[in-house]
C-alpha cells in the first residue's frame, strides 16, 4: 500500500466523524479529560468511554480511594491514565494542553478547587472556547451547603428521595449509592454534557455544565410530586402504590429465606398472580382494592410465599404475566437466563461486569479496555494527542489532596 497523504488522513477522519466503524461507539472521535475523583465523576466518564469516547483520566499520585487495587475498579474501564500532581509547577499547564485538544472535561472537586489549581472553567475555556466543562458535585456550585462535605446518603436525604424508601415503622432504607451518586449524579452529568456537546457541534460555544446530585435526585421525584399534588401520593412511607404500601407491589420471603419481588399492579396481572398463588377463591381477596383489607391480603400472600423456596416459585410463575421476579444477589444476576441471553453482563480480562448501555444498532459500545492503571498510558496519550511533553511529566507519590474529594 502507498503512504497515506494528508488529504487521505483528513478524509478518513471526517468519515469516522460521520460514519464510525462498527464497534467504535457513537462517541468515537470525542476526546474527554477526566480529572480523577470518586463516585459519580468516574462513572460518568466510564459511560462516555463505553460509548466510544477517548477518555484520558488525570490521576493524582497517592490516590487511595476506593480502597481496592486499581485493576479491579471497573468504573475506570475504557480509559487511559496519566499521572499529574496539580500542586506541582507545570502540571496545570499540562491539563490545559489536554483541555485545548479535548471536547469535554469532567471534574468533581469542591467548588473553587479547580480554580485554585489553575484548571477551572475560565482557564480551560480561554484555551478552548468549544470545550464542554462538566462539574460534578453533591450540593452544586452555589448555595449554603456548596462547600460542605457530603456523600450520597446526605444528598438523597434532603431531596425527599430517601424518605420514600423503607418500612413505615422503621428506618429509611439506604439504596447503596445508586440513587444519588449514579442516578441523580452521573446520569445527569452525562445528559448535560451530551446536550452541551450537541450545541457545540451545531455551531454554538462551549459552556459549563453544573451537575449537582441534589438537583438530579430531586428531578427524579418529579412524578411523585405530581401525584402528591393530585392527592394520589401520601407523604409517608409504605402508604402508596409504588413504595410497598399495597400488597401487590412488595417483596416476600420464600421458605429458604430468599425473596421474590411482586408487582402485578394491573387487575388482569393481579388476577393471574392470585390464581397461581392459590388465593383466587379465598375470601381474603374480596374487595381487595379496599386499603382496610390489605393487611389480611398481605398476610395471606406472605403465608403462601413461605410455603416454597424462591426458585420453586420462579418455576410456578415462569412464562406468566403475574409480574413476579426473584430478588437476586450481585453474584446471581449475571446468570439469570434473560440477562445471559441479552449479554447484559460481559466478562473482560477475567472480570464479570455490566455491559455498556444503552445499545446502538449501528455503533455499539463495548468494553475495549480494562481498568486503567494510574499513569500507565502517558506515552500513548502523548503520542495520540500530540503532547510529547506529557510523556516526560512525572509526579511524586504524595498523599491525595484533602481539598479535592469526589462529589
Amino acid at each position: 500500500m502507498g503512504a497515506e497523504t494528508d488529504g487521505d488522513a483528513t478524509a478518513d477522519a471526517a468519515r469516522r466523524e460521520t460514519d464510525p466503524e462498527p464497534g467504535d461507539g457513537p462517541l468515537a472521535g470525542v476526546r474527554v479529560v477526566e480529572l480523577a475523583g470518586i463516585g459519580p465523576g468516574p462513572f460518568a466518564a466510564m459511560i462516555l468511554g463505553d460509548l466510544g469516547a477517548d477518555v484520558v483520566r488525570v490521576d493524582r499520585p497517592g490516590s487511595a480511594w476506593p480502597h481496592i487495587d486499581p485493576r479491579w475498579d471497573t468504573t475506570n474501564r475504557n480509559k487511559r491514565s496519566v499521572l499529574l500532581d496539580l500542586k506541582r509547577e507545570g502540571a496545570a499547564e499540562r491539563v490545559l494542553e489536554l483541555a485545548e485538544r479535548a471536547d469535554v472535561l469532567l471534574e468533581g472537586y469542591r467548588p473553587g478547587v479547580a480554580e485554585r489549581l489553575g484548571v477551572g472553567p475560565d482557564a480551560c475555556l480561554a484555551r478552548n472556547p468549544r470545550l464542554v466543562y462538566g462539574r460534578m458535585t453533591g450540593w452544586g456550585q452555589d448555595g449554603p451547603l456548596a462547600r460542605r462535605a457530603g456523600h450520597d446518603i446526605d444528598y438523597v436525604a434532603i431531596t425527599g428521595a430517601l424518605g420514600v424508601i423503607g418500612p413505615a415503622d422503621g428506618r429509611p432504607a439506604v439504596p447503596a449509592n445508586l440513587l444519588g451518586d449514579y442516578a441523580g449524579g452521573s446520569l445527569y452529568l452525562v445528559v448535560g454534557v451530551l446536550a452541551a456537546l450537541h450545541r457545540v457541534r451545531a455551531g454554538g460555544a462551549g459552556q459549563v455544565v453544573d451537575a449537582a446530585i441534589v438537583d438530579g435526585t430531586a428531578h427524579l421525584t418529579t412524578m411523585l410530586h405530581g401525584m402528591m399534588a393530585a392527592g394520589a401520593w401520601h407523604d409517608r412511607r409504605e402508604a402508596n402504590l409504588l413504595d410497598g404500601g399495597t400488597p401487590w407491589y412488595d417483596t416476600y420471603a420464600a421458605a429458604d429465606g430468599r425473596y421474590l419481588a411482586v408487582g402485578p399492579l394491573e387487575p388482569r396481572f393481579r388476577a393471574e398472580f392470585l390464581e397461581l398463588l392459590g388465593l383466587a377463591d379465598d375470601p381474603v381477596v374480596v374487595d381487595h382494592e379496599d386499603p382496610d383489607r390489605w393487611p389480611g391480603l398481605r398476610a395471606a400472600i406472605a403465608d403462601r410465599m413461605a410455603g416454597r423456596t424462591r426458585d420453586e416459585w420462579v418455576e410456578v410463575f415462569a412464562d406468566t404475566e403475574a409480574c413476579v421476579a426473584p430478588v437476586l444477589s450481585l453474584r446471581e444476576a449475571p446468570h439469570h437466563p434473560h440477562l445471559a441471553a441479552r449479554g447484559t453482563f460481559v466478562e473482560h480480562g477475567g472480570l464479570v461486569q455490566p455491559a455498556p448501555a444503552p445499545r446502538f444498532s449501528a455503533t455499539p459500545g463495548a468494553v475495549r479496555r480494562g481498568p486503567s492503571r494510574p499513569g500507565a498510558d502517558a506515552a500513548g496519550v502523548a503520542r495520540d494527542w500530540g503532547l510529547p511533553g506529557l510523556a516526560e511529566a512525572t509526579a511524586p507519590a504524595d498523599p491525595a489532596s484533602p481539598d479535592a474529594p469526589g462529589a
